[in-house]
């Protein structure tokens, strides 16, 4: 059988004639089928709960606080209470307002960290400009952290030109002392060294017996070695003597009786024997001399001022060599 309905769903109207036309894939509608209407938009208006309570709040003339856009977010995402997804969405807005927060933070402080640092740096350049100015920088192996006696040996004695024979004889001792060790540590034991020999006489020291060298070693702490050299340095001093009037006369005459400036501009530079130092070395192997190695005699002369070898900078550098000069 034929259905009316469907025939009448392929019959148009053409010129007012019915005509009929295949149905194809097309599908007839339900009957009281009504056409599907758009979803409302959400609706950003306050609650009504809200609308009463300001409209009270205006009649009574109080002041109602202020919705911020952050509120109306947290307000529209907050669900059950006590469900999760409540408590994950609220964790995601909290999360994102100190974002936000940090965003703006970093910002201000970044931009006030640079002017502040500004700032101070200026202020601290223009504090320390005179100080700087007023102190000269002496040799760059005296740093902030040097012990206190280096440092006063730096400013005191080192470099400064020596023609005594007792304190020629110490520095010769102490220069082959200090071999392995630093010049600290041996400086802060100076006195225990002077005391051990005789104050650095020359005519004393060079009288020791085996028996007083022994006593000397057991009641100082010294090596027996380092007093036998000393001893034998004190006899063969007094030999030089003999023949050049003075200890001091034999050494200052390696160098024409007048210190060496390298003038050395780097700490680097200076090196830890020099040509001059060797042959000094050499000559007093010779005499008999015992600790007299090219850089213990290189350090020597740096202690007693044969030659000057602070940095051409440092303001001893120019005191050595007035030093040097009236002498």
């Amino acid at each position: 059988m034929c259905n009316s309905n469907v025939k009448s769903a392929g019959v148009a109207q053409i010129d007012g004639r019915p005509v009929l036309q295949p149905a194809g894939n097309r599908v007839a509608a339900p009957e009281g089928a009504k056409p599907l209407k758009k979803s409302l938009q959400k609706s950003l208006s306050m609650p009504a709960s809200y609308d009463n309570v300001a409209a009270a709040a205006r009649k009574s003339g109080a002041v109602l606080p202020v919705v911020t856009f952050a509120a109306l977010e947290a307000f529209e995402l907050a669900g059950p209470a006590g469900s999760i997804a409540a408590a994950q969405r609220e964790h995601v807005t909290q999360a994102q307002a100190q974002r936000k927060m940090r965003i703006a933070h970093y910002g201000r402080t970044a931009s006030f960290s640079r002017v502040e640092g500004k700032v101070g740096a200026t202020a601290t350049a223009t504090a320390t400009a005179p100080a700087a100015a007023l102190e000269e920088k002496r040799c760059s192996f005296i740093t902030a952290y040097s012990d206190p006696v280096y440092v006063a040996y730096h400013d005191e004695e080192w470099g400064v030109p020596v023609h005594e024979d007792e304190l020629l004889f110490e520095m010769l001792t102490l220069s082959g002392v200090q071999v392995g060790a630093d010049w600290a540590s041996i400086l802060r034991r100076r006195h225990i060294y002077r005391e051990a020999f005789s104050g650095f006489d020359v005519d004393a020291v060079a009288k020791y017996t085996e028996k007083q060298m022994a006593s000397v070693s057991a009641g100082y702490g010294l090596d027996l070695g380092t007093i036998r050299g000393a001893v034998n340095n004190a006899c063969r001093i007094l030999e030089v003597k003999r023949d050049f009037g003075s200890f001091g006369k034999y050494v200052w005459g390696f160098v024409n009786h007048k210190p060496l400036s390298p003038g050395y501009k780097y700490s680097r530079k200076i090196p830890v024997k020099t040509s001059k130092s060797e042959s000094i070395s050499k000559d007093m192997v010779r005499r008999g001399f015992r600790f007299v190695g090219p850089t213990v005699l290189h350090s020597f002369m740096q202690a007693v001022g044969l030659t000057n070898d602070h940095l051409v900078s440092c303001p001893r550098h120019r005191v050595c060599s007035s030093s040097s000069s009236s002498a």
